[in-house]
C-alpha cells in the first residue's frame, strides 16, 4: 500500500498544528494496539516501543496489521467526519456514525472493528434499539470510562467560538456512550487543553483548569454548574491520591497523558503513554493528539507514517478539514 498520503501531508503541512493533532492521534493509537493488556513491568524498554514489538514480545490483537488504529482512531474520525460534513455538531449524526462503525466497520482500517469497550458496546447496543443518543450511555460513576474521551478532539480541532459552547459540545458527544458527569468533565478538560496548545500557552493544562472553572462558574444552570464544579475537583484531585498507570479509567488516562507530555519530542511523548501499560492504545492516543499539536507532523518519526495504515480514509478528511478550517 502506498504511504504518500501521510508522508504527502507531512511534506505539505510539516508545522500544520490541527493536521499534526489528528495523525498524531492515530499514530499513538496504532502504536499502543500491540502492547495493550500488558502491565507496565511486561513492556519493553522505551527505545525498543515501536509499531513492530520486539521478537518474542506477545502482542495483543495479533492477528491486526502493524500500524492499524483501533477504536479509538475511528471514533475520532465519526466525530470529524460530522463536524465537516454539517459544518457544526450533530449529536444525531455523530450516534448513527458510532454505531455505523461498531456493525459495519465504518472508518475502521479494513473495515474491521477487532476492540471496543464494555461501557460503549453496551451504550451502541441501546442504540441499536431505538435509545436516544441522550440516554443511551451509562450514567453511573463506574461507568467513566475513557470511550468518549479518546475521540473528543477534533472538537477542539474545528472549533472557533467561546469556552462555554466547546464545553457544551464536549458533554454532547460523550452523551451516546458515557453520560456520568466525570465523564463529561474530563472531555471538556481535554478539549480546552487542546485549545491551549494550538494557542501557543506556556502552560495549556493551567489554563484550561481556569477556563473551565469559569465556564461552570457562569453555568445558566446553577444546580447543574455545581455539580460540574464538584466533577473538577475529582478531577483535579486524582494526582494527589492516584499515580497515573495507564488504566482505562477517564482521570487516569487524563492525568497518565499528562505525564507523558512533560517529554520533549512527539516520540517520546508516545513511548512513554505506551509505558504506563495497560490501556496502551488509548493513554498514547489521548497524548498523541496533544503532542501532535505541539511538534506538528514534522514531529511525527517519518518511520511511524510510512507504517500507518488506512491513509486513504483518514486523509479526505483531514483534507476536507483543511478546507473548512485552514
Amino acid at each position: 500500500m502506498s504511504h504518500d498520503g501521510f508522508l504527502g501531508l507531512a511534506q505539505q503541512h510539516p508545522t500544520h498544528a490541527k493536521v499534526g493533532g489528528l495523525v498524531g492521534l492515530l499514530v499513538g493509537d496504532a502504536l499502543g494496539v500491540p502492547y495493550e493488556f500488558h502491565s507496565a513491568q511486561q513492556l519493553p524498554a522505551r527505545k525498543a516501543i515501536e509499531m513492530q514489538p520486539p521478537t518474542g514480545f506477545p502482542r495483543a490483537h495479533s492477528g491486526v496489521p502493524i500500524g492499524t488504529w483501533s477504536d479509538d482512531g475511528a471514533q475520532a474520525l465519526c466525530l470529524l467526519a460530522t463536524l465537516v460534513e454539517h459544518g457544526k455538531f450533530s449529536l444525531v449524526d455523530f450516534a448513527d456514525r458510532l454505531l455505523r462503525w461498531l456493525d459495519r466497520g465504518y472508518l475502521a482500517v479494513d473495515g474491521r472493528v477487532f476492540d471496543v469497550g464494555i461501557q460503549t458496546a453496551d451504550a451502541l447496543d441501546n442504540l441499536r434499539d431505538g435509545v436516544s443518543p441522550r440516554e443511551s450511555g451509562g450514567a453511573e460513576v463506574m461507568d467513566n470510562g475513557n470511550g468518549s474521551l479518546m475521540r473528543c478532539l477534533p472538537l477542539a480541532l474545528l472549533h472557533t467560538g467561546t469556552d462555554s459552547v466547546l464545553v457544551r459540545e464536549a458533554h454532547l458527544q460523550s452523551l451516546p456512550t458515557h453520560a456520568h458527569p466525570r465523564s463529561w468533565i474530563a472531555c471538556a478538560f481535554y478539549c480546552l487543553v487542546a485549545t491551549g496548545y494550538l494557542q501557543g500557552l506556556a502552560d495549556p493544562w493551567a489554563s484550561a483548569d481556569g477556563r473551565l472553572e469559569e465556564v461552570y462558574k457562569t453555568w445558566p444552570d446553577a444546580r447543574e454548574g455545581s455539580e460540574y464544579l464538584r466533577e473538577l475537583e475529582v478531577l483535579r484531585g486524582f494526582p494527589k491520591h492516584d499515580s497515573p498507570r495507564g488504566t482505562g479509567y477517564v482521570l487516569d488516562t487524563i492525568w497518565s497523558a499528562r505525564r507523558a507530555l512533560e517529554e520533549s519530542t512527539f516520540e517520546d511523548v508516545v513511548r512513554a503513554a505506551v509505558q504506563f501499560g495497560n490501556d496502551t492504545d488509548t493513554t498514547a492516543c489521548v497524548a498523541g493528539g496533544l503532542a501532535g499539536i505541539r511538534f506538528g507532523l514534522d514531529g511525527i518519526p517519518v518511520r511511524w507514517l510510512k507504517q500507518l495504515r488506512g491513509h486513504h480514509i483518514a486523509v479526505p478528511l483531514i483534507s476536507a478539514l483543511l478546507e473548512k478550517n485552514p
